[in-house]
């Protein structure tokens, strides 16, 4: 019998006059690896807190078993912004310890993708304090891991991780020991981990069996049931379970206890998206031409992304991009952006952009535009728009598109200032579909978004008639309002991945792999050939002349001189984004400046190396 680890007993939390947690009784046993999920502001970040007692209870009790080990990730990580990483994750192993250690290996190759940490300017000895949130929570996360604790307590995990981070951390918390109380909105992240739900809503917490699929099924059931006044949550579930059981039958990990009663449950219901259909609308919106790319170059400041791109974005085509970082993806999407606004006359390095004339091109990008903070939200979305058509003869206006976005009546009347950074996100979207655009770029779209209000846009979608290209890390949302996977791979070329996801995943291995294989064999050949230079000294001639071994020499200590000046600048807009965090307008335009300034960093770096092998 398992032992349990943690109980809370008739919990209570109330701020203001709000209930969020009202009598709630739950425990986490040995092997327990379970979802929280639910809207944002419902209490699931609260629950976990208090479950972790970092957070007291205004009634009820919580209790933890003796001797208990728990690990937390928080929202806020607690790092010694003046330490090191090696201090805080390595945590004093001498280098022969830790690099021995198989699992400590992994942990680090995992999450930071190599052992020398590629993208931190000083690797292992890169201090903390100037890097981003995003860098912190992976470094936070890897001293978590490191360790042995009997629950491991997450909230949002995934956050800054890639697809192949993501994908790592899964397989990783799946082999471990220990109890996981996770709170995150990845839904495929859930699948993949979870055994039990929690899902926190109206101060209550109904527990469900299995990952994010069966909880999509039990609550579908549930709906039907007991809650006819719940209508439109019951259609919700409805549509989102006709998805996981047509859309991708695979998902699930284990025999259903009700599938017949699932499959009575969605027999009237059809597919997520009539593509004929859509296609049709379409081409009579948008006609024969949207993006048409030859020959095109793609560069961020010196470094060279894409290469002689021939490729077509046909109208009512939906396009998930993936790719490593720093491969090109944003950039791709900003040069097509820059020849729609420019009309033609803004083009590429090289190569042609043709924009077709009908095309009405919305950006979803990674920053959140400002807005008056005084403005309430739904004069926020009127100021596009007063009512949107959203094709196949469905109009809404603004008030009922807000209220499928989340925003219900009273919070429509809400400051924008008062928003939280999700509501922000949801708010920038909205005002994007009111202006009904034909031609969708949505890059990162989930970021800070909760599972309710991710279900409500793809259903938003899916009766959506034009093209679209999505880049984002949530594997769910990429398979379920896309049609076609195409992948940068960083080899400066774009590839359609018939596979999808699954397929991206095992090219990327497969590059690892190569990799891995490659730099052992330089190792032996150079081995090999330092020990034939101690027996025959003199015997074999260098690879430079005299005079080319210097000017290669020379360019090297140019390009270490150029790369210095680089770190100084990478450090002073860390500093700078760090002074300016609550100015958005101005975070985003240093965020902006400190890629270019990591492209053109990792592009002298490439260089140097090349030259370190021929000298």
């Amino acid at each position: 019998m398992a032992v349990n680890l943690a109980t809370i007993e008739s919990v209570t939390k109330v701020y203001g006059t709000r209930a969020l947690l009202d009598a709630v009784s739950l425990g986490v046993s040995e092997g327990d690896r379970i979802g929280v999920v639910g809207r944002n502001g419902d209490g699931k970040t609260t629950l976990i807190r208090m479950l972790a007692k970092l957070e007291e209870p205004d009634g009820g009790r919580i209790t933890h078993s003796g001797g208990l080990q728990m690990a937390v990730l928080t929202q806020h990580d607690s790092l010694d912004p003046e330490a090191t990483i090696r201090h805080e994750v390595i945590a004093g192993r001498a280098d022969h310890e830790w690099l021995g250690d198989a699992r400590i290996r992994d942990i680090i190759e995992g999450l930071f993708g190599g052992l020398d940490l590629p993208g931190f300017a000083d690797g292992l000895d890169t201090v903390i304090g100037p890097l981003s949130g995003g860098e912190r929570r992976r470094i936070a996360l890897a001293k978590l891991l490191l360790g042995s604790p009997d629950l491991v307590v997450l909230d949002e995990p995934t956050n800054h991780l890639d697809v192949e981070g993501i994908n790592w951390l899964a397989d990783h918390l799946r082999k471990r020991r220990s109890a996981l109380v996770c709170v995150t909105h990845d839904r495929w992240f859930l699948d993949q981990v979870c055994t039990r739900m929690w899902d926190v809503q109206n101060g209550e917490v109904h527990e469900y069996e299995g990952g994010y699929s069966d909880y999509v099924f039990a609550r579908a059931e549930r709906s039907r049931i007991e809650a006819v006044e719940e209508q439109k949550r019951q259609n919700m579930a409805r549509k989102e379970l006709a998805w996981l059981r047509r859309g991708a039958p695979a998902r699930t990990s284990k025999p259903r206890y009700r599938i017949e009663a699932a499959n009575a449950l969605i027999a009237d219901v059809p597919e997520p998206r009539d593509k004929s259909e859509l296609m049709k609308f379409a081409n009579a919106r948008l006609g024969r031409t949207v993006f048409d790319l030859e020959g095109v170059t793609v560069k961020a400041g010196p470094k060279l992304l894409l290469d002689n791109l021939t490729w077509q974005l046909g109208p009512g085509e939906r396009i998930g991009l993936l790719g490593v970082n720093g491969a090109g993806k944003t950039s791709l999407l900003r040069a097509l952006r820059d020849a729609y606004a420019s009309e033609g006359d803004v083009q590429p390095a090289s190569g042609v952009i043709k924009v077709g004339k009908t095309v009405r091109l919305a950006y979803l990008s990674q920053e959140v535009v400002e807005l008056d903070p005084a403005i309430r939200v739904l004069q926020a979305v009127e100021q596009v728009r007063s009512r949107v058509d959203l094709g196949k003869g469905r109009e809404m206006s603004a008030g009922q598109l807000c209220e499928q976005f989340g925003f219900g009546k009273d919070k429509q009347w809400t400051p924008v200032g008062d928003l939280s950074g999700g509501e922000r996100r949801r708010l920038q979207l909205l005002r994007l579909l009111m202006d009904e655009p034909n031609v969708l770029f949505l890059d990162e779209p989930t970021n800070d978004l909760d599972i309710e209000t991710l279900n409500q846009l793809e259903d938003l979608l899916d009766g959506w008639p034009g093209s679209m290209i999505v880049i984002s890390h949530d594997r769910f949302f990429i398979e379920r309002t896309t049609d076609t996977v195409h992948a940068l791979l960083g080899d400066r070329k774009m590839r359609m991945l018939p596979n999808g996801v699954d397929e991206y995943l095992e090219r990327r291995a497969r590059m690892a792999a190569a990799a891995a294989s490659a730099a052992s064999a330089a190792s032996a050949a150079s081995a090999s050939s330092t020990a034939a230079g101690a027996s025959d000294a003199g015997g074999a001639a260098p690879a430079l002349s005299g005079g080319d071994l210097r000017a290669a020499k020379k360019e090297m200590q140019k390009l270490e001189r150029q790369i210095a000046k680089l770190d100084e600048k990478e450090s002073k807009l860390h500093a700078q984004l760090a002074e300016h965090a609550a100015d958005f307008s101005k975070v985003a335009e240093l965020d902006g400046q400190l890629r270019a300034v990591r492209d053109e960093k990792e592009e002298l770096e490439m260089s140097w190396l090349e030259l370190a092998e021929q000298v």
